[in-house]
């Protein structure tokens, strides 16, 4: 079978997970976030109210597709970067941006397809960088549950993934059956949370959302309490790392995400006395690119 040999491909490549679903509109999925979005809960993030129908169905944004290819790959880091304590980077921005670096990885996917079935028109990849709802898909794929910190969980694996798409024009057979919720009674993630930003079970107001607060808010923090955000300069991981699931995790085996000798070094003043030429240096290919020099400098005053 087509899609079970290209699972397996997916695998020696060395992505942690892979699904095939078929491209329909995503009904169910899209009233929840039309729900969300009419509470304002995405609050600056204005992207997310644009291109909506194209978002909730894939055969909009690309014509053609038939078939979605979704798949995982762990960016778990072996050891947490400075002291755990004071100006702290979100795990997946460790190393090289992972758009780059999954986007290179699902297109090697796609050339050994097209190996086997020849050229295809049409074909799109995709890694949190268009009008797609990612974590749906990987859930459509068979690939986890939407855990109650709203991340994508996977049951043997932990929630520690990126997600990353290929649509194809071609019809394949559904290789996975969504997951129901496996949370139980665990609020680990909603006790944890320091800002109060899951509110409920399965809802996060990103207004309150540390990770929200340091990279796409680009307003003053004046007002907020610098200490209960816990010394997270750029993004969260709180709500995963208290997640019982991510037990599991194990460290990524990629290269481009280690972090570099330099940011290994880094220590508080180095933190609190960054230049922006430093700032270049450090992060020259890394996804704090989105905050900026100006943008890193506010949060690391902030919390100072």
């Amino acid at each position: 079978m087509v899609s079970e040999w290209i699972i397996e491909e997916a695998k020696q490549l060395g992505f942690d997970a892979c699904g095939i679903a078929n491209a329909t509109a995503l009904e169910e999925e899209s009233a929840h976030v039309e729900q969300w979005l009419k509470g304002g809960h995405e609050g600056e993030m204005g992207y997310l109210t644009r291109n909506k129908e194209k978002r909730y169905d894939p055969r909009l944004l690309v014509e053609g597709t038939k078939s979605i290819v979704t798949v995982l790959y762990n960016y778990f880091p072996k050891q947490p970067l400075g002291d755990g304590e004071h100006f702290k980077i979100a795990k997946y921005a460790y190393g090289t941006d992972y758009h780059d670096v999954l986007k290179r990885k699902i297109r090697l996917l796609l050339e050994r397809i097209e190996a086997q079935m020849g050229k295809l028109e049409g074909t799109r990849v995709f890694v949190d960088s268009a009008p797609v709802l990612d974590r749906a898909w990987a859930v459509r794929c068979g690939l986890g549950f939407i855990g109650k910190n709203t991340t994508l969980i996977h049951p043997k694996k932990g929630s520690f993934f990126f997600i990353g798409h290929l649509f194809l024009p071609l019809e394949l057979e559904e290789t996975g059956n969504p997951l129901s919720n496996r949370c139980g009674r665990c609020t680990k993630c909603l006790d944890a949370c320091p800002t109060g930003a899951l509110e409920a079970p399965f809802h996060i107001d990103a207004r309150k959302c540390i990770s929200y607060l340091t990279i796409e808010y680009k307003g003053n923090l004046a007002g907020l309490d610098p200490t209960i955000f816990d010394g997270w300069m750029y993004g969260c991981d709180i709500c995963q790392d208290v997640c019982p699931y991510n037990r599991f995790s194990l460290p990524n085996m990629e290269p481009e995400f280690q972090p570099s000798e330099e940011l290994l070094a880094m220590q508080e003043n180095d933190w609190k006395n960054l230049t922006e030429t430093e700032f270049k240096a450090l992060f020259k290919h890394s996804a704090v690119q989105r905050a900026g020099y100006e943008g890193l400098k506010r949060n690391i005053d902030f919390l100072s």
